[in-house]
């Protein structure tokens, strides 16, 4: 991982992430959260103060230790206890069945395999389990769809293998979950290319 991935990518993710608009989809998407947490793509800590009283303990997973450290002050002030892990979301070092309720908030987009790593996140659920997600991904709509294509490229190198064109709700059905509820939407204020949301809660099927 390089000088861009682990320490300009993080600063920069961080401010674009750190949106009104964005901060009331962490608010909405965590609100079911109980129990013990996995969450993927962990990042700077974004997530943390929106998690309800009902969370036990949260397991923050992200491969990028540049993230890791700028995470570590919010992990230090939590009120939920947070351990972090680097690792990937396509191998979990975890065991089946450990954990009440997995998270992914603009994640999906950046894993190099979504299919395994929705596998994966299964595989750590018990049974009952929540799956909650907040994603951006590949549009419904034709012309918006074909400049996410164009696109693509380009975002892949800028965001470190982010990418535009996931159809992040089938992938979730695809995975052997079904969605209690699930809601696609363009986020007020940004391109619909980069945009199209998706944001709900899953069990397996």
């Amino acid at each position: 991982m390089g000088f861009y991935e682990r320490r300009i990518f993080p600063w920069l993710n961080e401010k674009l992430t750190r949106a009104p608009e964005v901060e009331r989809l962490r608010v909405e998407v965590l609100a079911p959260a109980t129990g013990r947490v996995l969450e993927i793509g962990f990042g700077s800590g974004l997530n943390l103060p929106h998690y309800p009283p009902a969370v036990s303990s949260i397991v923050a997973l992200d491969p990028n230790d540049g993230m890791h450290a700028l995470a570590a002050p919010r992990i230090a002030a939590s009120q939920v206890p947070a351990w972090p892990i680097v690792g990937t979301a396509e191998q979990l070092p975890l065991t089946d069945h450990a954990f009440d309720t997995v998270v992914s908030t603009l994640t999906l987009c950046s894993v190099s395999d979504p299919l395994q790593v929705l596998a994966e996140l299964r595989r750590v659920l018990r049974p009952g389990g929540r799956l909650l997600i907040v994603e951006h991904g590949l549009s419904d709509e034709g012309g918006v769809a074909r400049w996410q294509q164009r696109l693509n490229g380009l975002q892949q190198v800028l965001a470190c293998g982010c990418n535009l064109n996931r159809p992040i709700a089938d992938l979730v059905v695809r995975s052997g979950f079904e969605w209690e509820r699930c809601r696609r939407f363009y986020l007020p204020g940004a391109p619909r290319t980069h945009g199209c949301f998706t944001l709900g809660v899953a069990r397996v099927r």
